[in-house]
């Protein structure tokens, strides 16, 4: 936030002149001229105590301000403007102007002011007023804006030990009013940079006049379109606002009083010429048969439901690529930074051509959403965000809400978080996982654009913080490719750096937030309308889940499916098979049946449409080869049979099926309530080049259940699927760093998981290492021995001294101190510097890595970088696990993967130079969000932790206070969920749920 601080020495010879001019000029005025009357409202909502107007004696909601008068606030009733009535409070505490020329409005505290050709200074107030957290300091000004907050004596309320004092701003109004009159002087004047007098004789007006109107063509996306329109349509007059302390906003707005459109101005030629009778302000359009003409502009608070305007125009700068750009921050010009910034608006526009879109969030804002992006009220959309109550619910209603009556087509979707990923019911569910990510998806006619950002759906993370966005346009296909949505990764693909499974990610992840949405489930089916062949980058997603390797492939087959069959126990309990004649029949025929090398047995699905319990069971049976029969031994889950049934019966799909048997045994003998591991794997129906042809709600709700079923790696087992198999030459790595607004509880063990997912190798070896079956492969005591990546994060020094204050990264910046304990002895951490110098002071909200290498033959750069939603965690990006049973495998990916949240992002990757396409591609094009090589830590510094920011509170509270009433309280840290030994955990056994067991139940007495 830029301070204004004025030099009284240089300010003081500017004034005398510029009262001299102004003087000069009045002096010579003989008619009488059209001036222009302005004022300005600010509509404030007080916190406790109430603001008293001097004029009334009473209580205010409303303050209403002439340009360039000095409005004090303070205690004193006598000699202030307003008044708090609170000892606290100086009796002069601070003051309140309205700049007309730029419309903007200001409060100072300790400033100059100018009176009959004299210049002061007001005496600064003892205990200080905030802005937005931020003190306004000794002789500075601070602007003030729709949505600041105003603060007296204590800068937030948690440092208030009393009663808080000051308010919030919920609007501001802006009136001009034209009146055919003298002008006269201002008495009193601040000094600022804008101190410029709108008054004088029809020339200075003249020149305003086409200079306002010359900045507003030359600024506009097509100057000559602007020219016709200003001639042709009522006159739109444009307000710009640039502030650091709101929303940037392009408002437009028609005067009522204009009987011609944009009268004042004419086209002539070609040329803009001003018609000769006018007389009107800087910047506007008036009319000339009316004595007083006035109209006004309402500036209101981004957190409001009303419709705040964003320009109407789509993104300037072409796609990104194979990088990404950045949001710009509110107080940002479209030309204003040398960086590509992009808005919300503008990667949405036009909206009026959108056909749908699906949005993926962690919080959302939908008021704001709605009318800031200016959607159109029967748009379909469909929001995927957090709610931890609903996200843990079991229950179908509660997995979508349609919040707004007036948008009937919008629907809230809650992903549900699987039971697994708790470990049991003995353990805490909430605070564990969360849905994280940060995806769009925009649906035309003729195209789809796909985005990838690294904000939520929320008015500050667009507008007042760093984000990281991406995007691209996929174009229609020639016919519906829905095996696009099977597609794999191979190492052989990946090695030519192929995107051949973008669609099956993003379609894959897409189905996973969808399945509990029925009628949303469409969106599966639309995606297969278009070509997705030329993706700049490697979708990695996570789900929540305990994974398993993918079980080996089949040829032929589209993907494999993990599920387990129910009921065994009911048939071969003791009560149904008393002298044990099935248990002996079912251990004969699986001591004869044929195990692959896997040490998998072929089992037989068979659809049982006359089972009156459930029309979409499906049997699992044994093949008898003594007598040719089958043997059954269960059936499928209902919530996997729900979906096969109807895929089978309408011969879009096949099936076939595998389980150990050994599982079946052990689960028959026992009679105990475990599942049997069952793999379905997927192949062609007859019918299903004939899916477009066959509209159906069940049908697209199976297929989405189905994609979203299909194996694929996810969290760090993705990211080892597409850079893992790369030779990355480690003697040429530069850099290898991760920047992430939150760092989890993270330990050695996750670092070298996430390196080796990357493909770091070793490059010295022991023979001890040379003879294991992972040699070369990144281990823990290598990364204890040499730590191989670099964590970016701010220290909390950077964050106190930022000019947004340490309110704006409170509900950002996350670290906790265990993990800053456990890793500073590793010295691995490195400040996290903005990379533009506009965007310095400002909060980042990335997740970007990076591992960068450089070409000893040709100086060129090549390696990878990774950007979306996934933070520096192992609930992001999933904690290994090692299995008991399979102790030969070391590797430190382990043999089991579990991922508490769902999250997405996006690869690019510069390939060496052997393998690279492109040789003139570049890894230095992709220009990240913050320095590199970053500044390393010093000694002193510390990560901005929980703690680290609380105590920065309580030392600003003692900073601004001459007597602390009550500090902030240190609150004891939670204690992370990840932070518990889940490695001792022993191997998660699948059990059948009660659900199940009395499903399989009904279907056996059916």
């Amino acid at each position: 936030m830029r301070s204004l601080d004025h030099s009284f020495e240089n300010n003081s010879k500017r004034l005398r002149s510029d009262r001299y001019l102004f003087d000069s000029r009045v002096s010579v005025v003989k008619k009488s001229k059209p001036t222009i009357s302005s004022s300005a409202s600010i509509h404030i909502k007080t916190f406790n105590t109430p603001l008293i107007a001097k004029t009334t004696g009473s209580s205010v909601d409303l303050i209403s301000l002439k340009p360039w008068e000095l409005y004090t606030v303070g205690r004193d009733r006598r000699r202030c403007d307003f008044t708090f009535d609170d000892r606290q409070v100086s009796k002069k505490h601070c003051q309140i102007y309205f700049d007309a020329y730029s419309r903007k409005i200001y409060i100072a505290d300790g400033v100059l002011f100018s009176s009959s050709n004299e210049c002061s200074r007001v005496r600064v107030s003892l205990n200080g007023v905030f802005v937005d957290g931020a003190r306004v300091g000794n002789g500075e000004i601070k602007e003030v804006g729709a949505g600041s907050v105003v603060s007296f004596v204590c800068a937030n309320e948690g440092a208030c030990s009393g009663i808080r004092i000051g308010f919030a701003v919920e609007r501001i109004v802006f009136m001009e009013e034209v009146i055919h009159q003298n002008p006269s002087n201002f008495n009193n004047k601040l000094f600022s940079d804008n101190l410029i007098s709108e008054l004088g004789d029809s020339k200075l007006a003249n020149a305003g006049l086409l200079s306002s109107k010359c900045r507003e063509i030359l600024s506009s996306d097509d100057p000559m379109l602007y020219i016709r329109e200003c001639f042709t349509n009522p006159c739109k007059l444009r307000a710009k606002h640039a502030s650091r302390n709101r929303v940037k906003t392009n408002s437009y707005f028609t005067p009522a009083f204009l009987s011609h459109p944009c009268e004042g101005l004419t086209i002539n030629g070609g040329h803009l010429q001003q018609s000769v009778n006018t007389r009107v302000p800087s910047g506007e359009c008036i009319s000339n048969n009316k004595p007083s003409d006035t109209y006004t502009h309402e500036e209101k608070n981004i957190q409001s439901n009303q419709i705040l305007k964003s320009k109407k125009r789509g993104v300037c700068a072409p796609p990104p690529g194979n990088k990404f750009y950045m949001n710009r921050l509110h107080f940002m010009g479209d030309d204003q930074s040398s960086e590509v910034n992009v808005t919300l608006p503008e990667l949405l526009f036009p909206v009026e051509t959108l056909e749908r879109v699906f949005i993926a969030t962690f919080t959302s804002d939908l008021s704001w959403f709605l009318s800031y992006c200016e959607i159109p009220v029967h748009l379909p959309i469909s929001i995927a965000c957090h709610n931890s109550e609903r996200c843990w619910s079991s229950s179908l209603d509660k997995r979508t809400l349609k919040p707004y009556s007036e948008f009937p087509n919008l629907v809230v979707i809650y992903p549900q978080f699987p039971e697994v990923i708790s470990f049991g019911k003995d353990r805490k569910k909430f605070g564990i996982a969360c849905h994280h990510p940060k995806l769009f998806v925009l649906q035309r006619d003729d195209s789809i654009r796909v985005i990838i950002t690294s904000a939520n759906l929320v008015a500050k993370q667009w507008l007042r913080v760093t984000n990281t966005v991406w995007w691209q346009d996929f174009p229609r296909g020639s016919a519906h490719d829905y095996t696009s949505l099977f597609a794999q990764s191979s190492s052989e693909e990946v090695n030519q750096d192929s995107k051949s499974d973008f669609a099956a990610q993003l379609a894959g992840f897409m189905a996973t937030l969808l399945v509990g949405a029925p009628d949303q489930s469409h969106w599966i089916m639309e995606l297969t309308k278009f070509d997705f062949s030329n993706a700049s980058g490697h979708l990695v997603a996570s789900v929540p889940g305990i994974y398993t390797p993918k079980h080996p492939y089949i040829s032929e087959s589209l993907g494999s499916v993990e599920a387990s069959v129910v009921g065994i126990s009911h048939l071969y309990g003791t009560s149904a098979d008393s002298n044990g004649a099935l248990l002996k029949k079912l251990a004969h025929a699986l001591q004869k049946c044929h195990v692959s090398r896997y040490g998998m047995l072929e089992v037989i699905l068979r659809r049982n449409e006359k089972i009156k319990a459930d029309s979409n069971a499906v049997s699992v049976a044994l093949s008898d080869s003594d007598d040719g029969g089958c043997i059954q031994i269960g059936f499928l889950p209902r919530d996997v049979a729900k979906w096969v049934s109807p895929l089978l019966d309408a011969g879009w799909f096949l099936f076939s099926a595998y389980v150990y048997p050994k599982q079946v045994l052990a689960c028959a003998l026992e009679g105990s309530n475990n599942k049997v591991h069952l793999i379905l794997y997927v192949y062609k129906g007859p019918k299903f080049v004939n899916i477009s042809k066959m509209e159906s709600t069940t049908l697209a709700s199976a297929m989405c259940s189905l994609v979203a079923s299909i194996q694929r790696s996810s969290g760090l087992w993705r990211l080892h699927e597409i850079l893992g198999h790369y030779k990355w030459p480690e003697h040429c790595e530069t850099d290898f760093s991760f920047g992430a607004s939150s760092v989890g509880s993270i330990n050695a063990l996750f670092l070298a998981a996430f390196s080796a997912a990357t493909g770091k190798r070793s490059l010295q070896l022991t023979e001890t290492e040379e003879s294991d079956p992972d040699w070369g492969c990144w281990s823990v005591s290598q990364e204890l021995r040499n730590p191989s990546i670099r964590l970016i994060f701010p220290t909390i020094e950077r964050v106190k001294m930022s000019s947004s204050g340490l309110l704006a990264s409170k509900y950002i910046l996350c670290f906790t101190e265990k993990s800053w304990v456990r890793l500073k002895h590793l010295g691995i951490l490195d400040d996290a510097v903005p990379h533009h110098v506009d965007r310095v002071g400002h909060p980042m909200h990335v997740k970007v890595g990076r591992r960068r290498f450089q070409s000893r033959t040709d100086g060129s750069s090549f390696g990878w970088v990774y950007s979306g939603s996934h933070n520096f965690s192992a609930a992001a990006w999933g904690r290994p696990l090692q299995s008991s049973h399979d102790m030969r495998n070391k590797s430190v990916l382990g043999s089991r993967l579990h991922i508490c949240n769902y999250e997405f992002g996006i690869v690019f990757i510069v390939p060496p130079s052997e393998g690279r396409e492109n040789k003139h591609s570049n890894l230095d094009d992709i220009t990240l969000p913050f320095v590199v090589p970053a500044p390393r830590y010093r000694s002193m510094d510390t990560p901005a932790t929980k703690l680290a920011m609380s105590k920065a509170y309580a030392e600003l509270a003692k900073q601004e206070r001459e007597k602390i009433i009550e500090a902030i309280d240190v609150e004891e840290e939670i204690v992370d969920e990840e932070e518990e030994q889940v490695l001792e955990i022993p191997d998660v056994v699948i059990e059948e749920k009660d659900d199940d067991k009395a499903y399989a139940d009904k279907l056996w007495c059916s």
